[in-house]
């Protein structure tokens, strides 16, 4: 048994499983407005799940795209002397040797990304 209230409409507003003052009137848990109650809040959640995984994902895309950029800036910086190598933390440095290492196998810049960067050629 849940407690409802409903507006003029004749729509569920509140449903709670305790009694409560403002409610209007009680439902068995089979009844069909209480099932397209909770059909609806559920699909709300979903909604709003489905919106923060697609969030998480073009932040993550973002992250990855950030990368490359502070990599090409570091290497400019280092390039034209502004910056050493070694004015970083060893880890840093660690890291960037890697992907410098791994970019140099692959070809080095000019064939990671099409022109119109869409991804990987």
């Amino acid at each position: 048994m849940f407690y409802v209230q409903r507006n003029a409409e004749g729509q569920l507003t509140r449903v709670e499983a305790e009694a409560y003052a403002e409610s209007t009137e009680s439902l068995p848990t089979d009844h069909p407005d209480l099932q397209a109650w909770f059909a609806s809040k559920v699909m709300a959640i979903n909604h709003k799940q489905l919106q923060q995984t697609n969030q998480l994902k073009q932040l993550k895309q973002s992250d990855l795209d950030m990368i490359r950029v502070l990599d090409d800036l570091i290497q400019v910086l280092t390039d034209k002397g502004v910056m050493r190598i070694t004015d970083l933390p060893a880890a840093a440095q660690d890291k960037l040797m890697g992907r410098s290492q791994a970019r140099e196998e692959l070809g080095g810049l000019s064939n990671l990304v099409d022109e119109d960067e869409s991804g990987l050629i």
